[in-house]
């Protein structure tokens, strides 16, 4: 059966494959074409904010993901019997920005063969580094078999779309094991997370550190204190619209010092705060009223994750305050065991984050190029693994004894 939908990257062909014990591979073309309720129904497992219909509507109406960004909507949703399975936000890319696991040398080796490596299909989260339940799960379903099923559509989907290549970014832990499963390429790479060990204060983490660290943390803590500089914490419908404009200003200042524009427009944020307030907190650096910085991060009863900042005014370790110690005290006060605070950012070792694995699977369209990206995944591992161990040994934690 065959469903026409039109977009200006390419003629999408809304899809439904059948295979054996009648399941069927469909696609959807726009998240707004889907009605939220049936979405939500996937949220059969711990969900993250950004797996909700709330996160990628509002990136979608705001016009942060369409037809101009090089991010086409292109959902894939996985039936039974006409049963609900699984739902797979994706994404038709155009390009490679935005996504964090970097693969320009990919498109570099595809253009010198003279094969064209755009369009390609993602599964993850637009301009989102952050690890979570990226295959969504109606209540009962087996990860197992819906990628199973998966991988067999994918060379007819690739084929049918003229798509180079599907990738899946940021697979959460208990979906590596299945995953590796499947004849796909896997990638490592490293982040930086913070957790809470049932700690009463900030001091009660920094007893955990070497005398020099702690120091160094207090250091910096006083340095922005003694400056007159204080913060406060807005969540949801407490978050003003004036407040928000003002954290927008320094979220695009930041891309404007580096001449580039931000990915995310106003409306977007405008529709999370909307659709979504209860996941946001939105930190403020003032210095005598008035504001200095702006972080905005968004939390579940689980993680805290760090997502957006910008400033007025460059200040020695207003960046470490603002969106690493204040992070820490959100979680100590509220009882949050985990920060995700972000990709990259090795300077995060010094402060208390543990290095962390993070995992993704791909899949090639064009046999020929599997030898030598296969060799590059396990290249790439091995180099992982190398900077794991010596992060490990560069953590400021008394038992890693050495300082």
């Amino acid at each position: 059966m065959l469903l026409y939908a039109h977009s200006s990257i390419i003629h999408f062909h809304a899809l439904a494959t059948l295979v054996p014990h009648f399941m069927q591979l469909h696609i959807h073309p726009s998240t707004l074409k889907l009605d939220q309720s049936h979405w939500q129904q996937y949220l059969s497992r711990a969900a993250d904010p950004f797996s909700h219909y709330a996160f990628h509507a509002a990136l979608e109406q705001s016009g942060s993901v369409g037809d101009e960004s090089g991010w086409q909507p292109l959902h894939l949703e996985i039936t039974e019997h006409g049963l609900p399975l699984a739902l797979i936000p994706s994404y038709v890319k155009t390009h490679s920005q935005g996504e964090y696991v970097f693969d320009f040398e990919w498109a570099n080796a595809y253009h010198r063969y003279g094969l064209e490596y755009y369009p390609k299909l993602i599964s993850a989260v637009p301009f989102t580094p952050c690890a979570g339940p990226r295959i969504l799960l109606a209540e009962g379903a087996d990860l197992t078999k819906v990628l199973t099923f998966l991988s067999q559509q994918l060379p007819h989907l690739c084929a049918q779309l003229k798509l180079s290549s599907w990738h899946w970014l940021f697979a959460q832990k208990p979906d590596w094991q299945p995953a590796k499963e499947q004849s796909w390429h896997q990638r490592s790479g490293c982040q930086y997370h913070w957790y809470n060990e049932h700690y009463n204060e900030f001091a009660d983490f920094t007893a955990r550190l070497t005398s020099r660290k702690r120091k160094s943390i207090n250091k910096e803590r006083r340095m922005i204190a003694e400056q007159g500089i204080t913060f406060t914490w807005q969540q949801g419908s407490d978050i003003s619209l004036q407040a928000l404009k003002e954290f927008y200003a320094c979220y695009q200042s930041t891309y404007l010092k580096r001449s580039q524009q931000g990915y995310l427009t106003y409306e977007f944020f405008c529709q999370l705060l909307t659709q979504m307030p209860e996941n946001l907190l939105l930190v403020t650096a003032s210095n005598q009223q008035s504001p200095l910085a702006y972080a905005l991060f968004f939390v579940d009863d689980q993680t805290l994750y760090g997502r957006y900042w910008g400033c007025f005014e460059e200040i020695d370790f207003l960046h470490f305050e603002t969106c690493y110690y204040q992070g820490i005290d959100y979680c100590i006060a509220k009882g949050i065991p985990h920060f995700d605070a972000g990709a990259q950012g090795e300077h995060k070792l010094a402060r208390g984050f543990v290095p962390q694995h993070t995992h993704s699977y791909h899949y090639l369209a064009e046999p020929g190029f599997n030898d030598a990206i296969k060799q590059y995944c396990e290249t790439e591992a091995k180099q992982i693994e190398e900077y794991m161990k010596w992060a490990k040994t560069a953590l400021p934690y008394k038992e890693q004894e050495n300082d």
